[in-house]
């Protein structure tokens, strides 16, 4: 327990946690917690065949020509390169929101993108997260990523050189698209 009164469980099992006043220690409350163990990780969901490099052929094409975000125009940049480290953190995190059924940046452990390409071992100098849901095909979520501003804006930036790509079936969406950016 902190000093705010946060209690972080260390493992599973039950406890009392008792809170006093500090004025009147005999005056308290008593609060049972029961933490069950961890949920297993979900085992990802192999890519469909070639999805990883068509999305990466696709943002590649992009980037080749330039595009319009909003209402910034971006020229022509170099290409991404496809990285294992950042295709790790991109497919775990596809494959834990179809797992899970949630649609978010933030994992369901509370972890954030930068937390899951520098656990997947990525020493990353410059970082960002596009996430999609229910495009069926690496031409629809390319596609829509491009027509939304700061998702285009990410694609579309020289900060990044590389890429991972992540890609799930399940929950309420169906499909679950993840694309990682990074520079080391």
């Amino acid at each position: 327990m902190n000093q705010s009164g946060l209690v972080t469980a260390t493992g599973a099992g039950s406890t009392t946690v008792r809170a006093a006043l500090t004025g009147r220690p005999s005056v308290f409350l008593d609060f049972p917690v029961t933490v069950g163990a961890a949920a297993p990780a979900p085992s990802p969901t192999p890519p469909a065949p070639d999805f990883a490099q068509r999305v990466l052929d696709l943002t590649n094409a992009a980037r080749a020509t330039g595009a319009t975000c909003g209402t910034a125009a971006y020229p022509a940049v170099p290409a991404l390169t496809l990285n294992a480290q950042l295709t790790q953190a991109a497919q775990g995190h596809a494959s834990d929101m179809a797992a899970q059924n949630y649609f978010s940046h933030t994992g369901k452990d509370g972890r954030t993108f930068a937390q899951r390409i520098t656990a997947a071992g990525y020493a990353w100098r410059a970082a960002a997260e596009n996430i999609a849901a229910g495009q069926s095909t690496p031409e629809q979520v390319v596609a829509g990523w491009l027509k939304s501003e700061g998702h285009c804006k990410n694609m579309m930036s020289p900060a990044y050189k590389e890429l991972g790509v992540g890609y799930a079936q399940g929950g309420s969406y169906g499909h679950y698209w993840v694309q990682d950016f990074g520079s080391r």
